[in-house]
């Protein structure tokens, strides 16, 4: 009864529409009613309505739970104004719509920029996986940063679809309050945003050992994510749909054996589980590769004449592009 009386809770917390002070008004009716009953059932001297009206409660919010349905027509922030989508793929060649490409001074200063994007798959030289810290050690949002050999980067990001005026609530993600969209951006939009802008602790790590055939299989993965997000929206889940557990799902494509664990949760540890699995670079310990893969103070001294994607990448092992000067 009690898990019950919680999971109804933060249902009405959530979904109630209607102001702010009703929403709480009702939510408070509602736990009162909750304790007590499930008080009077513990002593035995409730009699059978509150586990009745308990079940009732239960199957309505069921009900309303199932009705819930994501939606592409709300009025979304800017950053996630556009979804991305796959316009080509033929061969090698792919070319996407909306890719992001903003230019941040802080979160609330920026000129919006989507752009279309061609790359040629066999010029797929690397991943990155990008970690940035918002909210304490065991919780970061998860990146996947493809390299290509003229240079350019793209950074994939799952995330949550603020309508304008919304903000972030991990546990409102677990009652349908967000939809979720899938991020491609250029690294100096959504990297510089988290370093620069947001005042986030970044970090990044080179992935090792994936052939051409691994990292073009990855990256098309994620176009077949775009293209469902496309086609059917989907709502953000912060237990099963989130940043991390996106980048697990489309791993498995390419190494069914990957096995679970509580850092795909803890996405804070994610890379200490990359390492275990022996996709980080090898010979070199972890307290090294956390240290030099920090790159939160390097993008916040770059500039705008700077090639950012190489000074991020300066004296992280793996990444070829030497020590900082």
């Amino acid at each position: 009864m009690l898990l019950a009386a919680l999971w109804i809770t933060g249902l009405l917390a959530y979904q109630l529409p209607g102001p702010g002070w009703l929403r709480y008004l009702l939510v408070g009716l509602w736990v009162v009613f909750a304790v007590t009953g499930a008080i009077g059932v513990a002593r035995a001297r409730g009699g059978r309505w509150p586990g009745m009206l308990y079940g009732v409660a239960l199957v309505l919010s069921g009900i309303w739970w199932l009705l819930l349905t994501p939606r592409q027509d709300r009025v979304w922030a800017d950053d996630v104004a556009q979804r991305l989508k796959v316009v080509q793929v033929d061969g090698s060649r792919v070319v996407l719509d909306n890719v992001r490409d903003f230019t941040w001074r802080s979160e609330t200063d920026y000129d919006a920029r989507w752009v279309r994007r061609e790359y040629n798959l066999d010029q797929l030289r690397s991943a990155d996986l990008i970690l940035s810290y918002w909210m304490g050690p065991m919780i970061a949002h998860t990146l996947i940063s493809f390299g290509f050999d003229d240079g350019r980067y793209l950074v994939f990001s799952l995330e949550i679809r603020k309508e304008r005026g919304e903000s972030f609530s991990a546990l409102g993600g677990f009652f349908r309050k967000f939809e979720m969209t899938l991020v491609a951006s250029e690294e100096t939009d959504i990297v510089r945003t988290r370093t620069n802008a947001r005042g986030e602790d970044v970090y990044l790590y080179r992935l090792h050992g994936m052939t051409q055939a691994q990292l073009k299989a990855l990256f098309v993965s994620y176009l077949g994510e775009a293209r469902k997000l496309d086609a059917a929206p989907a709502f953000y889940n912060t237990l099963t749909s989130n940043c991390t557990t996106i980048v697990y799902e489309l791993a498995k494509q390419i190494a069914p054996g990957l096995p679970m664990d509580y850092r795909l949760l803890a996405s804070g540890y994610f890379a200490e589980y990359a390492r275990d699995l022996g996709v980080l670079t090898p010979g070199v310990p972890f307290e090294t590769l956390k240290a030099r893969g920090r790159i939160t103070d390097r993008a916040r001294a770059s500039n705008e004449n700077d090639d950012f994607s190489q000074v991020i990448r300066r004296d992280v092992p793996g990444t070829g592009q030497g020590s900082v000067p």
